[in-house]
């Protein structure tokens, strides 16, 4: 096992900026300290009955002694804040977007939330890419993860496993054992890693469970792996900020995925839609301005 010292790390404090750097440089970085004592206690109560009800799985990728569960922002209002966390989500916006002469979507969102219980006895994940659930070549990042650990993460206790700058590799490429590198982090730590960086769950060979909550993000013309609008119901919706509405899918991705009857899908959510109301468009500004020009040019064609 390659020492963990190739994996950089961040303090609670780093920016936007740090934080994007090394996911570009790295393809992963470990934020200690971005949680404090009073999240991890509240995640713990809100999470720990459906850690214990849950029953481990029965696929060797997921795990047959792995609990895994998902609609998280049902289950604990405390996860709210770890979608929300800046400065990791300015940076996932920057990686996922792009700039703004070459942008990749025109807003992000979640992907999935998913709380996991590796226990003793575990064996190692197979080292692989998150992307390749999307089929088809992108030169660009399609999504990025992070994982929040609920406990120590330990090499012995099944830290996720992480190949750094594998995102530069050619995508044919597979990945060692021993490239990989133990995300070893205390308690309240992030670790982040991009889409298309190798990485899997590690071996646990010690007496005792580890947790996480994994919430992944992605751009927001692909499909999210887990379908939140379903898992996140309306009413709880509700109670939540504005931004974290629209990353569930409350949102218009310009200039027409998402919509319902043509306007903001936030309309129908904060107060049913009227459907006699106009259609909308919903353009950027470079696809209004060609639009308006269209029009000017039509103008000119009947004076």
């Amino acid at each position: 096992m390659i020492e963990t010292v190739n994996l950089p790390r961040l303090q609670a404090n780093a920016s936007c900026e740090q934080v994007r750097a090394e996911l570009t440089a790295c393809g992963a970085v470990i934020i200690e300290g971005a949680l404090s004592s009073p999240v991890l206690g509240a995640l713990d109560h809100d999470l720990g009955a459906a850690f214990r009800a849950m029953t481990t799985g029965d696929g060797d990728f997921c795990g047959r002694h792995t609990k895994r569960f998902s609609s998280l922002l049902a289950r604990s209002p405390a996860t709210w804040r770890l979608a929300l966390h800046e400065p990791i989500l300015g940076a996932i916006e920057d990686v996922l977007i792009g700039s703004a002469d070459e942008p990749h979507c025109d807003c992000i969102q979640l992907n999935l939330t998913q709380a996991i219980e590796i226990e003793p006895g575990e064996s190692a994940q197979i080292l692989h890419r998150d992307e390749t659930m999307y089929p088809g070549a992108h030169p660009y990042e399609l999504m990025v993860n992070v994982m929040w650990t609920l406990d120590e993460f330990t090499e012995r206790n099944g830290a996720t496993r992480i190949v750094p700058g594998s995102h530069r590799w050619p995508k044919d490429r597979t990945a060692t054992e021993n490239e990989a590198v133990s995300a070893v982090a205390p308690a309240g730590s992030a670790i982040v890693w991009l889409g298309s960086t190798i990485h899997g769950g590690g071996a646990n060979r010690s007496n005792a469970s580890r947790r996480g909550v994994v919430m992944s993000y992605n751009l927001g013309w692909l499909a999210q792996a887990e379908r939140l609008l379903l898992t996140t119901p309306p009413d709880v919706v509700r109670r939540l900020p504005e931004r974290l509405q629209r990353l569930v899918g409350y949102q218009v991705h310009r200039p027409n995925l998402g919509w319902i009857e043509s306007r903001d899908p936030l309309e129908w959510l904060r107060h049913g839609v009227d459907t006699t109301l106009p259609a909308q468009d919903h353009f950027t500004p470079p696809m209004q301005e060609r639009v308006r020009e269209h029009g000017r040019n039509r103008s000119r064609e009947w004076v």
